[in-house]
């Protein structure tokens, strides 16, 4: 058995064949994680000291960054004793995952190929979650999915989701398809560490490609509910798509405050707004973003095109967030 320090001093216990995230979950510990097949990147940590070996195909790590001394929590292992250049997040004390049954409650079309999911809890559920969280919904023919809570958390009882047609995509099969108000579905959740840490004079980004646009519209909720004293300085969603169909609704009406920019990469010639990616266009107004905290959702080459520019636009590395879709069918 092995010991893992981290950054703040936190320690917990390693067996050998157990990933270093199986282990700090394991003992009530709370680490960066989102989807932990060694993807999406969120659960990277910088090795101070000790020796891991690798348990899983770690895709989300570079080999620079591997030689670097990098590695990913939900794919290595502890090898000694570990010092790891983390924190422990304290915020998600509490919030931990439970199987709940939910039956639909309605069914909605956002988009040709979106659709807006609610589902009706169980009156003793006792669900919590925090905003940018998400679950992972069983389907009655047993296809499990990951979709993040567009809801606010405040809103009892109820679970929004916005869900985009996979092309042959098993799931897809059975909500565009057969899915109808009070199915029983199953799920398991709140899962991931993406949540708003505190903001308060921040400038607060928001960036998110698709149906990545869910886990925003729960955060600006969020924002909308905190006290004049807790504000960020402002908050700017940039969402893009490729033609106009994509961007289906109209995230304004969420905070009274956000200045929304809307981006496509393949809009014809009578779009007006912005063109390209969303971070190519935050980049290209000059913001400082010395003062910045950057939230990203959405597809993974958004995600990694955002963190590898921004941070070298000078952006604080602990100051960017994301949760990366991660395909399958």
């Amino acid at each position: 058995m092995t010991t893992v320090t981290l950054a703040s001093g936190l320690q917990f216990s390693s067996e050998p064949g157990n990933t270093v995230l199986d282990a700090a979950l394991a003992q009530q510990v709370v680490i960066e994680h989102s989807c932990r097949t060694g993807r999406c990147g969120s659960c990277k940590a910088r090795v101070m000291s000790g020796d891991v070996g690798l348990l899983r195909e770690a895709t989300a790590l570079s080999q620079q960054e591997a030689e670097a001394g990098w590695i990913l929590t939900c794919a290595h292992e502890a090898c000694s004793d570990l010092l790891l250049d983390i924190e422990d997040l304290g915020a998600l004390a509490g919030i931990t995952p439970k199987t709940l049954p939910a039956r639909i409650a309605s069914l909605d079309r956002l988009a040709p190929d979106v659709f807006r999911v609610v589902l009706r809890l169980p009156p003793t559920a006792a669900f919590r979650f925090l905003p940018g969280q998400y679950i992972d919904l069983t389907s009655p023919t047993g296809v499990r999915r990951s979709y993040s809570i567009a809801s606010a958390a405040t809103k009892a009882g109820q679970l929004e989701l916005q869900i985009r047609q996979v092309e042959h995509g098993e799931f897809s099969h059975y909500l565009f398809e057969q899915a109808k108000a009070n199915d029983l579905l199953r799920f398991v959740g709140p899962r991931g560490t993406f949540f708003l840490r505190p903001v308060t004079g921040l400038d607060l980004v928001l960036l998110s490609t698709g149906t990545g646009i869910a886990p925003m519209l729960s955060m600006l909720a969020q924002v909308a509910e905190m006290p004049a004293e807790l504000q960020p300085a402002s908050v700017t969603l940039y969402w893009g798509g490729r033609q106009p169909a994509d961007l289906y609704l109209d995230p304004a009406a969420s905070l009274a405050t956000l200045r929304y920019v809307p981006v496509l990469s393949r809009a014809d010639a009578g779009w007006t707004g912005a063109r390209g990616h969303v971070q190519d266009v935050l980049l290209a107004e000059g913001r400082d973003l010395m003062n910045a905290a950057v939230y990203a959702c959405g597809s993974e080459q958004m995600i990694h095109g955002a963190q590898q520019k921004l941070l070298a636009a000078g952006l604080d590395p602990k100051r960017f967030f994301f949760d990366a879709f991660v395909s399958s069918n």
